[in-house]
């Protein structure tokens, strides 16, 4: 019986969907209307597939506890991995580090089936068939990409030309791969039927992989080796590898589009409708939605009144939206968005300027998840800063110090367990402890209940990164500038 091993790419920023994903919560983590985000619903869909050896996600290593946590609340029947990555990349690299793992771990004839963490598929029945028949091409050795049938001519997607069936008709020839082409090209792809989207998802097995780079992209496979050799074996048995920084970084930065899938002559189409987006743009997230009488959609408490084709996501206040016409409102604690839905694509366009003015607003969240639990910054001035912290049960914050800040933690909820210096102290609620700048410190909490501080900040500098490290349980470099 074949092993499948499915991988799934977790990673990016999505930053057309700012303000929802950000750099520390991307996309993938986002919450759909049922509630799971779009990471726990790629994993679900495997589940009705047969032969599963083994789930591995690549994914960031600021991302591992957040992947974690969300696949403890799936039904998975299958050991998890996660191949972790030091910063972001592109995805040869990503399958190629997979394809060299999976081989060592299930040999040359393991098929993988590569999926995006971000996509949403609303017909799954479909989707587990075309990956049977994916599956089965695979298994022949051949290089299997997935095509959506187009519903419009977009030219926000790459198309694949297919040609001739193969035999049984389980699938079809590609002649040629072409990058987002102009809405004219895309109005010609449309009419001639013989066009589909590139998916982005992809089934082989692990040696027509690797064959193919080694051919194609050697460059990509020699790094990707190299980096494997350099990870060693799995950390503490937790089924994590994590990758060396310095020789991760020496890999190419390619799309398994370009390196292998375009000058390979060994790949073939599987064509299949399974209500897919890839959720590229809030235009997107609002056509996934049902409407209205007057084609408006809303997440969240929204009042619509007058309007048309607008989408409103509201989170915790209400939204009202009068007498407006396709426009896009995406309210969030501490960004507000508002955008015409035919600019949803240049939602990208804010966060880089963002980034290049300093504001934390591009890449994190007013509350900012962490390992240990969260923070919520509540108020913010010049030489104060004070958040709203929560730690969950049996986790516990970094040894630290700062240079610039003293600290001062007040415990609402809970029982906080204080490392000062050299001294230790356990404190309930309405009591209090100072952290003086440069006096080593941690926060844990060992009870069974989550515990909750008002912490205040005072100095000549509150930023994140005033921070050394010296000790984590959760393996986070020194002097990384997460809490």
């Amino acid at each position: 019986m074949l092993k499948i091993v499915p991988i799934i790419l977790c990673g990016g920023a999505g930053t057309r969907l700012w303000p929802v994903s950000r750099e520390s919560m991307p996309k993938p983590f986002m919450r759909l209307a049922d509630g799971r985000s779009l990471l726990q619903a790629t994993a679900g869909r495997i589940a009705g597939l047969h032969g599963v050896a083994q789930l591995v996600v690549v994914t960031n290593v600021a991302y591992s506890y957040k992947v974690v946590e969300d696949l403890s609340t799936t039904q998975l029947q299958v050991p998890l991995a996660l191949l972790l990555e030091p910063e972001g990349r592109n995805t040869a690299p990503a399958i190629a580090l997979a394809a060299l793992w999976a081989r060592r771990e299930h040999g040359d004839d393991c098929v993988l089936l590569v999926l995006p963490a971000d996509h949403l598929i609303r017909k799954v029945e479909a989707f587990q068939q075309a990956c049977r028949q994916a599956i089965e091409l695979a298994a022949t050795g051949r290089l299997v990409t997935f095509g959506i049938t187009p519903t419009e001519a977009d030219p926000a997607f790459g198309y694949i030309e297919w040609g001739e069936p193969l035999p049984g008709a389980r699938g079809c020839t590609v002649k040629r791969f072409v990058e987002k082409p102009a809405r004219e090209l895309a109005e010609e792809y449309l009419r001639a039927g013989n066009f589909a989207w590139n998916s982005g998802m992809f089934c082989f097995t692990a040696q027509a992989c690797l064959a193919g780079l080694k051919e194609h992209a050697p460059d990509v496979l020699s790094a990707a080796q190299a980096t494997l050799e350099a990870a060693g074996t799995t950390s503490n048995g937790s089924g994590q590898v994590t990758f060396d920084a310095e020789a991760f970084r020496a890999q190419p930065n390619i799309s398994i589009d370009y390196a292998l899938m375009e000058r390979s002559d060994n790949v073939v189409l599987v064509a299949c409708d399974i209500g897919w987006s890839d959720i590229g743009s809030w235009k997107a997230v609002s056509d996934v939605h049902a409407p209205d009488e007057l084609g408006n959609t809303s997440v969240g408490p929204a009042l619509l009144m007058g309007s048309r084709n607008t989408f409103v996501r509201a989170q915790d206040r209400l939204v009202a939206a009068l007498g407006v016409e396709n426009l896009v409102v995406v309210d969030t604690p501490d960004a507000l968005l508002v955008a015409h839905k035919d600019a949803s694509q240049q939602v990208k366009e804010v966060v880089a300027h963002l980034k290049k003015a300093g504001s934390n607003v591009a890449s994190e969240h007013a509350t900012v998840h962490r390992p240990w639990g969260s923070y919520t910054v509540l108020i913010e001035g010049a030489r104060f800063k004070v958040k709203r912290i929560e730690v969950k049960p049996g986790a516990s914050l970094s040894l630290q110090l700062h240079h610039k800040r003293s600290e001062h933690w007040v415990v609402i909820s809970g029982t906080a367990h204080v490392t000062r210096g050299e001294e230790t102290v356990d404190l309930g609620p309405n009591q209090s402890t100072y952290i003086p700048v440069g006096v080593k410190h941690r926060l844990a909490n060992r009870g069974p209940s989550p515990l909750e501080i008002v912490e205040v900040q005072c100095g000549s500098y509150v930023g994140e990164d005033d921070i050394e490290r010296f000790s984590d349980v959760y393996g986070r470099v020194k002097g990384e500038v997460k809490a």
